[in-house]
């Protein structure tokens, strides 16, 4: 048996020829290696590490025309076809910002990147492929069959990394933050919950009260929060389709957030997953990961913001959904009236 704390890149190549089918997230932890280890070890094989900064990256990504960008978390992915212009550079956070391909970039964790070239069974299959420090998949770029494959060969080029070993050294992996709440501070909270004039407020909020998200939403209460059924997220995805309800859909990692926003049309479970399957949005959403769900409801200066969000089961956040303002009043009345209708924990609603 192979000691995979001592794998070779010849041996995980050797390995992968014996599993060609697996995805290469799921094979890396089958090896005991990461994802990223597992893509440098083919590095002179149709795959060459570049640099890996979004101010690098991002205006070359431009020059490729339409492709596909994709972020996952543990329970969820992401994926929208679109074009990379309009990048706003940050030094904590850099954006994406059009129609299609909306992203909150967070540079310091964009350690390692590659640009991968593999066979497909329609033609050669192209990629960038951006890592944490610790081998997750922060971000993934995928060309379509309309890219410019002379802007691909010359972002090779331009961004090159000086070092081209196959081998690949990780960071340890932190165990997710669990939960922070501080019960004897919910009166303040809730006052300071009533202040806010914009969302992005929040973060800041529960820093200061020495809480996270999950923490404050655990012992805020009513109106600010409102527990869910963990099938809410479910239900909600079908009837936003069926509804036609434009909708802002967060999903990420501590690297990246992808937003996909206005309408979509096809929901598809299948086994665990929910999925959903239009021509240039996909979702792929692991239901059975939901450990809580909740509607939050946050002032703004433009009235009420009404999410719902959910998280796993080591309380990271596995995806949020706001309604979408751009679609006007209508759009968002919409959604608060779906509300309503989502399921309630089960022991709540016995009561």
């Amino acid at each position: 048996m192979l000691d995979t704390a001592q794998l070779s890149a010849v041996e995980i190549r050797a390995a992968r020829e014996e599993n060609p089918e697996i995805r290469d997230r799921e094979f890396a932890e089958s090896l005991g290696i990461t994802e990223a280890q597992l893509v440098a070890a083919y590095i002179g094989r149709g795959v060459t590490r570049i640099d890996s900064h979004p101010d690098k990256i991002l205006p070359e990504i431009e020059t490729l025309g339409e492709v596909m960008g994709l972020t996952r978390n543990e329970s969820c992915v992401i994926e929208r076809v679109g074009f990379y212009d309009n990048y706003h550079s940050g030094n904590h956070a850099s954006m994406v910002l059009n129609e299609e391909i909306d992203l909150r970039i967070f540079p310091k964790f964009w350690a390692t990147a590659f640009a991968v070239e593999r066979p497909g069974k329609d033609g050669p299959r192209r990629s960038i492929q951006v890592f944490s420090r610790t081998g997750f998949a922060v971000h993934k770029i995928h060309l379509r069959d309309g890219s410019d494959l002379d802007a691909w060969a010359a972002l090779i080029d331009k961004l090159r990394h000086v070092d081209q070993s196959d081998t690949l050294d990780v960071a340890e992996r932190k165990a997710p933050e669990a939960a922070k709440s501080v019960p004897e501070k919910a009166d303040i909270l809730r006052t300071e919950w009533d202040k806010m004039t914009d969302t992005h407020q929040f973060q800041k909020l529960t820093h200061k009260l020495k809480m996270n998200r999950l923490g404050a939403y655990r012992i805020a209460g009513a109106p600010y929060v409102q527990p869910m059924d963990n099938t809410a997220t479910d239900l909600a995805l079908r009837l936003l389709a069926e509804r036609q309800i434009a909708v802002m859909i967060f999903v990420g990692n501590r690297g990246c957030i992808q937003i996909h926003g206005g309408t979509f049309e096809k929901v598809v479970p299948m086994g665990p997953w929910i999925n959903i399957m239009d021509e240039r949005f996909n979702l792929h959403l692991r239901g059975d990961h939901l450990a809580e769900t909740y509607v939050v409801t946050k002032p703004t200066q433009r009235g009420p913001a009404v999410s719902l969000e959910a998280f796993d089961a080591e309380g990271r956040i596995v995806l949020q959904i706001f309604p979408d303002r751009r679609a006007g009043e209508e759009n968002v009345a919409a959604w608060n009236q779906l509300i309503p209708e989502l399921p309630r924990p089960k022991r709540e609603a016995a009561e």
